[in-house]
């Protein structure tokens, strides 16, 4: 009988697991370090312990001694950090604890993607073979690097250049150190497209294996995914195919004596082929789409399980109902090669009764709240927006316009990202597979094109911040003509935030000139050759009503900076706007510095100070949130001194070094 669950864990999948546990009356404990000392799963936990370090969730003995602390009974491992380390598997239950997880062997056998697929291939499981990094030569090309141990596409590179292959062999084994603590990789043949599928198993201690149902996880970037789907549209338009997939996914799970939830990840083809990736012995992120389509706690079987009670029924009783989505909210700029970010979340709220949705289509499970700082030291994850329809018209609809309901301020997202992806017509008539973002990134990342909609909306949300600044007798309002309760005109120059600080930028500008004769009366708004009639109406949170010629907008809008952000389910819309006299026509010039782009850990310096470099060549290699980011040279030149070494802590626009260009 298990009475208290530590989750060595962290931040979302902490959180799931202390719910589940809350309603099944079972106490909780909670592990954290420093930079998480806030957190939210911290808060909601019955007891807390401190962790030393900041990869004090790498450390099986401290973990293994805040169980024992707190009087924790069980461990439950979440996902990532050593959810997959057979070591520390067997240390919990050497410790006397129950381990929520499959048996010691199981985990071992799966915890090397190499030794996996050799259990696969005798099992009757379709697999690709392995190559050995040494010996791939150029005729093998493209290859996958892949690390041996851990997921979520940690160490993953692909390789199409053969002089390429030992530095991206390297990258890729600090990556995996860095992430999952084992710097083992291996390569495989590298296919260019392809659906990624998985299928959720669940088995107990008594005989019983489930296939609980398969998603569909192609919708990625650097080989981690975005969103994720379930069920599967290959699976569901292609005849017979989930049988043998689910026939496949149990061989794999019966073969390694598996007990517990765990994930059988596939490639397949349009067709319907397919062939094993690996086994992950864990419980995955993308689990709660399995959930909303089966009414299934997964976290509470496991928990079940590990007190060894039977799975409740039969394979073929369980049932799918709908279509759900997951999108995934990271803190990163997609306008900048996904960069992570960091820094204070001022505000992370979601608005389901504004938006007309409601508990039962919409799920957000989170790590983070309004205050948080979110921290370079771990995954950029911010939350996972879940949701359900009928079908999967429905539930992508109902997923446009979560998104657009979810408030987001503080620490650049991917959040509109996700809505141009969700709302793409590839994606709408389910055109999927793992080169998605890759087929269309013209589309993906094409510059935006306003209409006059969105620039009198803007210009509306910008005269309405000047009247409550006004209204707070602020200097400008005392000093700019705009007078409460007295006819006055306002104009608004509106722009692209990417061109507002180019040069000559005049022709991107749009003015939107608003006369409004007092307070208590609509504006009338001249764009161009158009007038129309305006008003707003502030709602719950930052969420507004814009009507323009009758015609009722529900936006989500907040300034940021100079930027308005509005939002709905058709997508983000980002205009930078000032009063017209506060428009700057400077010239700016551009210096061949080199600064750092987030916050992060120097890793290495790959050339010496003095040294020729080329324009594009590799200087250094910064790491945040687990992910490697490479440093190249502005310009053709030298490196005269680097102000940093590998190991130091470098803040987002430091100076990274001394560079002098080629006269």
């Amino acid at each position: 009988m298990i009475t208290t669950v530590l989750v060595a864990n962290r931040g979302e999948i902490a959180r799931r697991v202390f719910a589940t546990c809350r309603r099944l009356g079972l106490r909780t404990v909670a592990v954290y370090t420093d930079p998480d000392a806030e957190a939210p799963h911290v808060g909601e936990a019955d007891a807390r312990v401190r962790l030393d370090g900041t990869r004090g969730y790498l450390d099986p003995a401290q973990l293994i001694a805040a169980a024992h602390a707190a009087g924790a009974d069980a461990v439950h491992p979440g996902y990532g950090f050593l959810s997959e380390n057979a070591d520390f598997a067997a240390a919990v239950q050497n410790a006397g604890l129950t381990w929520i997880g499959p048996p010691v062997p199981a985990v071992a056998a799966m915890g090397s993607k190499i030794e996996a697929k050799k259990i696969m291939a005798a099992a009757g499981v379709p697999v690709l073979d392995e190559l050995d990094p040494q010996a791939v030569t150029a005729d093998m090309l493209p290859v996958l690097i892949k690390a041996s141990a851990g997921g979520g596409g940690r160490g993953m590179r692909v390789v199409r250049e053969i002089a390429d292959l030992p530095g991206q062999v390297e990258a890729a084994r600090r990556e995996a150190q860095s992430a999952v603590g084992d710097p083992t990789v291996f390569c495989e043949r590298y296919l260019a497209s392809g659906h990624h599928i998985e299928v959720q198993v669940m088995a107990d201690t008594h005989g019983s294996v489930w296939a609980v149902g398969e998603r569909e996880c192609s919708i990625q970037r650097r080989h981690q995914k975005i969103i994720e789907e379930a069920p599967s549209p290959l699976v569901e338009r292609t005849p017979g195919m989930r049988g043998k997939l689910f026939e496949a996914a149990r061989l794999a799970a019966s073969a390694i004596g598996y007990t517990g939830a765990g994930t059988v990840e596939f490639m397949a083809d349009d067709e319907g082929s397919f062939f094993f990736l690996e086994m992950n012995t864990r419980l995955q992120v993308e689990h709660p789409v399995t959930e909303m389509i089966t009414g299934q706690d997964l976290v509470e079987w496991q928990l079940r399980v590990a007190m060894g009670e039977p799975l409740p029924c039969r394979q073929d009783e369980l049932t799918i109902t709908g279509h759900s989505f997951e999108a995934r909210i990271y803190a990163e700029d997609p306008e900048q090669d996904f960069l992570p970010a960091t820094g204070l979340l001022t505000r992370f709220a979601l608005d389901l009764e504004g938006a007309g949705l409601g508990a039962d289509q919409v799920r957000l499970d989170g790590g983070v709240e309004s205050g948080d700082t979110v921290s370079m030291h771990y995954d950029p994850m911010l939350a996972k927006l879940i949701v359900h329809g009928v079908d999967r018209d429905a539930a992508l609809a109902t997923l446009n316009r979560a998104l657009a309901s979810l408030d987001v301020q503080g620490v650049v997202t991917n959040r509109a990202f996700l809505q141009r992806l969700a709302n793409h017509p590839g994606f709408k008539n389910v055109e999927l597979d793992t080169r998605f973002i890759e087929r269309n990134e013209a589309t993906l990342f094409a510059p935006r094109q306003f209409s006059t909609e969105d620039y009198a909306s803007a210009a509306l949300i910008g005269l309405h911040q000047l009247a409550q600044e006004c209204e707070s007798d602020s200097p400008w309002g005392r000093h700019d003509g705009f007078r409460l309760n007295a006819p006055h005109t306002i104009r608004i120059a509106l722009c692209d935030p990417a061109s507002a600080q180019a040069a000559d930028n005049d022709s991107a500008v749009v003015v939107v000139e608003g006369k409004r004769a007092t307070l208590d009366t609509q504006w009338q708004l001249t764009i161009g050759n158009s007038t129309l009639t305006a008003s707003l109406q502030p709602l719950e949170g930052d969420a507004v009503a814009v009507t323009l010629n009758g015609h009722r907008r529900r936006l989500q809008a907040y300034k940021d900076g100079h930027v308005v952000v509005m939002a709905e389910p058709s997508g983000e819309t980002r205009l930078f706007w000032r009063r017209i006299d506060a428009i700057d026509h400077g010239h700016h010039e551009t210096e061949s510095t080199l600064t750092a782009p987030m916050n992060g850990t120097v890793v290495a310096l790959l050339v010496e100070p003095g040294a020729q470099v080329e324009k594009g060549m590799p200087l250094m290699v910064m790491e945040a949130m687990k992910m490697e980011h490479t440093m190249t040279a502005p310009a053709d030149g030298s490196v005269e001194t680097f102000h940093f070494q590998a190991g130091d802590t470098v803040s987002q626009g430091a100076v990274l070094l001394d560079f002098a260009p080629s006269e």
